[in-house]
């Protein structure tokens, strides 16, 4: 295998029969040692997190699956944390998409003159950021990603739908074991001119509430696979 990219969570190698492999890591992204699925930066190591980020993942693509939704996924190796994909080019230099049910985090720190933290946002809310830890991962708009060529306004609107369809196929299930869905965060890229979900669907990339307390991603995992 050759190490092609070496990210915050997960590291990518490339396999022979021309899909990719992602290593799964135990770092998780916060700030002074808090988990935040909204920072940019690795701010915490929980022992395991990486294998119940796996665990998590094969979970909802395989839900995503019997539900029609197309994604990279092909296999894993729980024990050795490890996940084939197919082969998706990112859009520019890797793009996060994030979908709000819940007003919170960086939203309010952004926008917490104008909205409370816990306004629910009725139908979810759509943003994107470009990956780039030296800018604070900036947010930029689909009209901004046409203008930059970094994708078509049909691809951007692919995403966005699919997002939304995704989103509320975890937060529904997560109701079903009493849990709240407040935002989670995805990344897209193409395979053969199409739009699919890339990387993960894990504990570690969503916010999650039981009750007015959020639920730690290890803990999560547990409630999502030992119900």
């Amino acid at each position: 295998m050759k190490k092609i990219y070496e990210g915050k969570t997960k590291d990518v190698y490339s396999l022979e029969n021309g899909n990719v492999l992602l290593k799964f890591k135990d770092d998780c992204t916060g700030k002074d040692g808090v988990f935040d699925p909204g920072e940019n930066s690795v701010g915490l190591k929980i022992e395991g997190i990486g294998k119940a980020n796996l665990r998590t993942s094969v979970y909802y693509f395989d839900l995503l699956k019997k539900a029609g939704i197309k994604t990279h996924y092909v296999s894993a190796d729980v024990e050795e944390a490890t996940m084939e994909v197919l082969p998706g080019e990112v859009f520019g230099h890797g793009l996060e998409v994030i979908c709000r049910l819940v007003a919170t985090g960086s939203f309010i720190r952004r926008y917490g003159e104008y909205i409370e933290d816990g306004t629910v946002l009725e139908g979810g809310y759509v943003e994107c950021t470009f990956k780039n830890d030296e800018k604070g991962d900036p947010l930029v708009t689909g009209e901004g990603l046409a203008a930059l060529g970094v994708m078509s306004p049909e691809m951007f609107e692919s995403m966005k739908e699919q997002t939304l369809k995704i989103t509320k196929i975890v937060a529904d299930d997560l109701k079903t074991i009493g849990l709240d869905l407040w935002d989670i965060k995805f990344e897209f890229g193409y395979n053969n001119g199409e739009v699919i979900l890339i990387d993960e669907i894990a504990s570690g990339n969503m916010r999650v509430y039981k009750g007015d307390e959020i639920v730690n991603p290890v803990e999560l995992t547990k409630l999502i696979l030992n119900r």
